[in-house]
């Protein structure tokens, strides 16, 4: 077993993490969903990291630390690209790890750096070391100085950053961010373009062929991070490139059940009266409500999703509730349902002008199946957008 003490006293400046050697083999077990050897090897390098560095961050500087942009996301964001996102205290981190030795250098992902939703405050390079049960973070960047002092590798779609540029001890972070809080360290990124749904699909069709061993340098990055900024079709690409049938349909999970991937989204069923409700004295019909749990600015909400009459017809509400009855929603809070390229369309939005039990969209669709997403603002907590086909 590795001397991490020897390790620390031999390089003080850098931060030297243990693997316990009991979780590696659950560890590798959790990252077999991938399409590749080349993935799952990596989607277990970030696993390790992630495992090793999230508690000691939240031990040491940051209780509120958590998975950017969330932990179910994770695999397909690792089937994509390489590099793990932590947010804590309004700030975030990507680690990047590499197994490595030489480490004359920095090599950040573009996805990271570029796509608005992803890009980060910092990026961390770790070193890990599966034999002998460590990670090393041996040094630390800003955006602002990757984006200034680096360069950008056209071919392998990366920053790189030499090591001199970096920061070697990790401590620094977070002195600099209580003397100077006000630091700038990210620049404003530029909005990725729109896509067409039609051309979203057309790429994961061809994207999602496990044969493409490296689909992110297949097609020019301005495709790329708009594919990847988009959950849904970052979700489908990877159920595509796995070889499972379509996770999200609503009208499945009404008639067998939520997909057990759609549960890791917080995704449930439970039987609730059907929205048609009761003309006279009759009781109101039990049917399958699908529901999530979410937060927005620090109160809880269910969101509903159930058809008005019949699954198999066209209309369904959705349905934002607070977890406690009785409890009301604030001004201000607002419900909304794009399409799947995230355009709005009318009668799509329902906003709280005082406080209410509910608020709930209703929408009618035509014959052919249909991608929703759903929002709220302000936005909620660890928000993806999720498309859900009806």
């Amino acid at each position: 077993m590795i001397d991490l003490e020897t390790l620390t006293l031999n390089n003080p400046t850098n931060l030297w993490l243990e693997i316990p050697q009991e979780q590696q083999t659950k560890i590798w077990e959790q990252s077999q969903a991938f399409s590749t050897d080349n993935r799952r090897w990596m989607a277990y390098l970030n696993r390790l990291s992630l495992k090793a560095f999230l508690p000691w961050l939240k031990e040491e500087y940051a209780a509120d630390a958590k998975v950017f942009p969330s932990k179910a996301t994770l695999p397909s964001i690792w089937e994509a690209t390489n590099g793990t996102g932590i947010s804590f205290n309004g700030k975030k981190l990507v680690l990047i790890p590499s197994e490595a030795l030489d480490i004359s250098e920095l090599r950040v992902p573009q996805e990271w750096v570029d796509i608005p939703n992803w890009s980060a405050d910092y990026y961390a390079a770790v070193q890990v070391n599966v034999e002998s049960g460590y990670i090393r973070i041996w040094g630390y960047t800003s955006q602002v100085n990757l984006k200034d002092k680096g360069n950008y590798d056209a071919n392998d779609k990366t920053y790189c950053l030499d090591k001199e540029d970096l920061i070697s001890n990790l401590s620094i972070l977070w002195i600099s961010r209580q003397l100077c809080p006000e630091e700038i360290t990210k620049n404003e990124t530029v909005p990725m373009a729109e896509l067409s749904t039609t051309q979203a699909e057309n790429l994961i069709t061809r994207l999602g062929n496990p044969q493409l061993i490296n689909p992110r340098q297949e097609i020019p990055f301005s495709l790329w991070g708009v594919l990847l900024e988009n959950g849904g079709w970052r979700q489908g690409l990877y159920e595509q490139r796995q070889g499972m049938q379509r996770q999200w349909s609503i009208r499945q999970w009404m008639q067998s059940g939520v997909s057990e991937l759609a549960q890791t989204f917080g995704w449930a069923s439970v039987v609730q009266p059907s929205l048609e409700g009761a003309r006279g004295t009759a009781a109101p019909a039990q049917q399958p409500t699908l529901i999530k749990q979410i937060t927005i600015s620090g109160l809880e909400y269910n969101l509903l999703v159930q058809p008005k009459g019949n699954i198999l017809g066209r209309t369904w509400r959705f349905e934002l509730r607070r977890t406690t009855v009785g409890e009301m929603i604030p001004v201000g809070v607002k419900l909304m349902l794009l399409t799947e390229d995230l355009q709005p369309f009318d009668g799509n939005q329902a906003k709280a002008k005082k406080p209410v039990e509910r608020l709930y969209v209703e929408v009618a669709l035509g014959e052919e199946e249909e991608g929703l997403v759903w929002k709220t603002e302000p936005i909620s907590d660890d928000y993806e957008y999720e498309v859900l086909y009806l």
